[in-house]
């Protein structure tokens, strides 16, 4: 089994930044491709962020480019997004997942474990 707990998670005012984190336990972290995803209160989960095991490709949704930079330490066995130029339509909870097999990102019925999820709030 694998285990996936999110951090970093709060409350900012647009424009801000956020870093969440997203530590991984119980299977070799490097044999994952990692996902975020978030989901706002009556929306559907909707795709982030993702990252290859090696960390060599990066793979963003369109309302994040240019704002949101994933990133993993495969050492550590964490997994980072880091959030800039915060928007309040940011606000939702935020997810990290893994998955064995590739590509489909974007697509969260392909991951196989996901966390709890942390609460990310953007004031206007």
């Amino acid at each position: 089994q694998v285990q996936l707990v999110e951090s970093g998670g709060g409350l900012v005012q647009a424009g801000g930044s956020l870093r969440l984190s997203c530590a991984v336990s119980g299977r070799t972290f490097s044999s994952y491709n990692m996902g975020w995803f978030r989901q706002a209160p009556g929306k559907e989960r909707e795709f982030v962020a993702a990252i290859r095991r090696s960390g060599g490709s990066t793979y963003y949704g369109d309302s994040v480019k240019g704002r949101f930079t994933i990133s993993r330490d495969n050492a550590k066995n964490t997994l980072y997004l880091q959030m800039n130029s915060l928007r309040p339509e940011d606000t939702a909870v935020y997810y990290c997942a893994a998955k064995m097999g590739g590509p489909s990102y974007s697509n969260y019925g392909t991951y196989n474990y996901w966390g709890q999820g942390t609460q990310v709030t953007v004031s206007s």
